[in-house]
């Protein structure tokens, strides 16, 4: 049979409850640094973190980019996080699938085009795994261009 160790707080070897997990609660683990709450975790897994400045918190799950890619002219990946494959549709038109879908269609995706000529550009999500990317000169005309996309939402 396993072993079991019952505490309410662990404390640094030097005992002075500055550094440790509070455990007193079975509702939430916090995680303390000079006796100053640094993470919070709930029983749902909901998850703070204390941001910059260390005057506010930052929630893990809402708070953070999901999905970004860095794309070359086509619907190539020069680097990425949680995406799964790029296809070209066509001159300055590409799909990007997600590895880890979105949790609806209502995440937000946001490009920027990298070529220092003048392109605009639109991207959208057209559902819970996949969003578009659509590129063209000033005159209206679909182009190819390195692009860069993020994608802020709750996931699946």
């Amino acid at each position: 049979m396993a072993s079991e160790i019952k505490v309410d707080t662990i404390v640094n070897a030097g005992g002075d409850n500055d550094t440790g997990i509070d455990l007193a609660t079975n509702d939430q683990i916090l995680l303390k640094v000079a006796n100053s709450t640094k993470l919070t975790m709930n029983a749902t897994g909901q998850t703070t973190i204390v941001g910059e400045g260390g005057t506010t918190t930052t929630s893990v799950q809402q708070g953070l980019c999901k999905a970004w890619v860095q794309g070359s002219d086509s619907a190539g990946r020069n680097d990425s996080l949680n995406i799964a494959s790029g296809t070209d549709n066509g001159t300055g038109d590409y799909s990007y699938g997600l590895t880890n879908n979105f949790g609806n269609t209502a995440y937000s995706p946001a490009h920027i085009g990298l070529n220092a000529s003048a392109y605009v550009g639109t991207c959208t999500g057209t559902d819970a795994n996949t969003f578009r990317v659509k590129h063209f000169n000033l005159s209206d005309e679909a182009r190819d261009t390195s692009h860069g996309v993020q994608c802020v939402g709750d996931l699946a």
